[in-house]
């Protein structure tokens, strides 16, 4: 996706981080025998990626997980999530809201400088924030956003055109990641060069094949980071990834093949293993039109969601690892609400084509998919399991850039499709809102362009009450509306995203926040990714 770039380019970056309040996320335990001893200073290390970052600029360039993991390194947030998915505050002291919660004040943390030397104040924080609502990039985000005061030298007031409670997780991610005033005037430099106030500082970008990053000396978090430098190497492959780790060629990858979670899990003398969990992790799915025929028939819909036997992709594709998903949010979330999704039914699939066919003739689509093949072999099965219900599917290969910019124009019926990894409810607003869907040919976040008041309404409740009885409530009868329309075929919960790296590599997922509380270990679709400040290597 690296250098791609369109007014709704923010759908990915968003879905891997949009984080707001909600599941309470545990990290597994690392998988190494290696001795427990404290973190040491120097070392380097090399990081395999599966992707180029689009540009390092948070205002401009669309930020996936590659992009976070490296210029995340040098690039802060005002705000972070901890282990227990609450937000935190970061580059931020303090975020405080209005009674109505349609207001909330930024009181910016003292004692922060830029690596350029530049100190961190509240018009700089406000002058990001007025970037990033003008951005065509991440402007739909911040459609709530009425204003940005400066209060103070420290303190910007933040004004919206409503109600909106979690509104601080939106500054864990690219939207509130803060750059220094040279990097706003100079996009086009910022893009290639990032500064930032993190742990790290930039030295080397080769396009296509590395990033390198070195310790930046001047860190405001003291005794941080450990490492001297961290190489991010370029990797596309997922295979050449795995063959590169055992072959020494870097110390540490992402992956999201099962053949990978089994065989270097069971290496415990060499290798540890890291899984996303809870609310973190993303779901796979179709992604349907609504708004096209015959996906436009809701009773083409819940065919397709009967004919697919989750169980069998799961077992094929995953290995067992995953579980089925019936909605956006897995059942160990608070969120979850059982009941109601169309389960594998092959009668009752048959039946819903007979009764369509009668009408208005024979089902058939287009299926749109990545040439990958480990996302060809899932999409092969489905139109085999779509095919014996009478459906007849046909598969269009397209790379991801096309594929996603068909998806938000409306130019498919359905597509291959992988999101939903906001900590909380409300990070998938956008996505799911009738506010957000638009005319096929216009660009529209709301991809599957569902049209539902009872499905907005319960979002806009989400959003806008404090009390979380109502809240949960409200997602309720948005998981409901879900399994009703079916604008979505939803298939597992992938936790296979995970972080594999060598012994010697220590803190991958145990990174500690500036006010003592341990931060979400793990995040991202479908390779998770995590900050890199507090990695060490050992001597083993």
């Amino acid at each position: 996706m690296k250098r791609w770039r369109t007014p709704a380019t923010l759908l990915l970056a968003a879905s891997v981080l949009l984080a707001c309040s909600g599941q309470r996320p545990v990290a597994g335990p690392p998988q190494s025998s290696a001795p427990a001893t404290g973190p040491t200073q120097g070392g380097r290390l090399v990081y395999g990626l599966s992707a180029d970052a689009n540009g390092f600029n948070p205002v401009t360039d669309q930020f996936a997980a590659q992009s976070y993991s490296m210029a995340g390194s040098i690039i802060e947030p005002l705000v972070s999530v901890d282990a227990n998915g609450e937000w935190k505050p970061y580059l931020a002291e303090s975020l405080t809201p209005s009674k109505k919660y349609d207001e909330w004040t930024i009181k910016v943390r003292p004692g922060v400088s830029f690596s350029d030397g530049i100190a961190l104040t509240g018009d700089i924080v406000k002058a990001n924030l007025e970037a990033q609502k003008a951005s065509p990039l991440n402007a739909a985000v911040f459609v709530p956003v009425k204003s940005f005061e400066l209060v103070d030298p420290m303190t910007v007031k933040v004004q919206l055109n409503q109600p909106w409670v979690a509104f601080p997780y939106y500054l864990a991610a690219q939207i509130g990641m803060i750059v220094p005033p040279a990097s706003l005037n100079d996009p086009k430099s910022a893009s290639l060069k990032p500064v930032g106030t993190g742990p790290f500082v930039f030295k080397e970008y080769v396009p296509d094949n590395r990033m390198v990053v070195a310790r930046n000396p001047k860190y405001w978090r003291q005794g941080l980071p450990y490492l001297d430098e961290v190489e991010f190497r370029i990797l596309p492959d997922s295979q050449t990834r795995a063959q590169t780790l055992e072959a020494g060629g870097v110390d540490a990858i992402g992956t999201s093949r099962d053949e990978d979670l089994t065989k270097f899990g069971a290496q415990k003398d060499t290798y540890t293993v890291h899984r996303a969990q809870g609310m973190a992790v993303p779901e796979y799915m179709f992604l349907l039109n609504t708004a096209v025929a015959p996906l436009d028939d809701v009773r083409v819909r819940k065919a397709l969601a009967y004919a697919t036997d989750r169980k069998t992709v799961i077992s094929t594709l995953r290995g067992g690892l995953t579980k089925p998903a019936d909605g956006p949010w897995s059942e160990d979330s608070k969120w979850y609400a059982p009941g109601g999704y169309p389960d594998f039914d092959a009668a009752k699939a048959a039946e819903l084509v007979k009764e369509v066919e009668a009408e208005k003739g024979p089902i058939r689509f287009e299926l749109i998919s990545t040439p990958d093949p480990n996302t060809m072999q899932g999409v092969e099965l489905a139109q085999d399991m779509w095919r014996k219900a009478g459906i007849d599917v046909s598969i269009k290969q397209a790379d991801q850039p096309d594929l996603i910019n068909r998806a938000i124009t409306g130019n498919f019926a359905a597509t291959v499709w992988t999101q939903f990894s906001s900590p909380d409810p409300d990070g998938e607003y956008i996505w799911m809102h009738q506010g957000y869907a638009k005319p096929v040919g216009a660009i529209s976040l709301n991809m599957t362009r569902l049209k539902d008041d009872k499905l907005s309404a319960a979002l806009d409740i989400g959003r806008t009450n404090p009390d979380e009885a109502a809240r949960k409530q409200a997602y309720t009868t948005v998981q409901e509306r879900l399994r009703d329309l079916v604008p979505y075929v939803f298939i597992d919960h992938l936790n296979t995203g995970a972080i594999v790296a060598r012994t010697k590599v220590r803190g991958i997922g145990e990174h500690v926040l500036p006010d003592g509380e341990k931060g979400l270990p793990l995040t991202g679709s479908p390779i998770p990714y995590h900050p890199f400040g507090q990695l060490w290597v050992s001597e083993r």
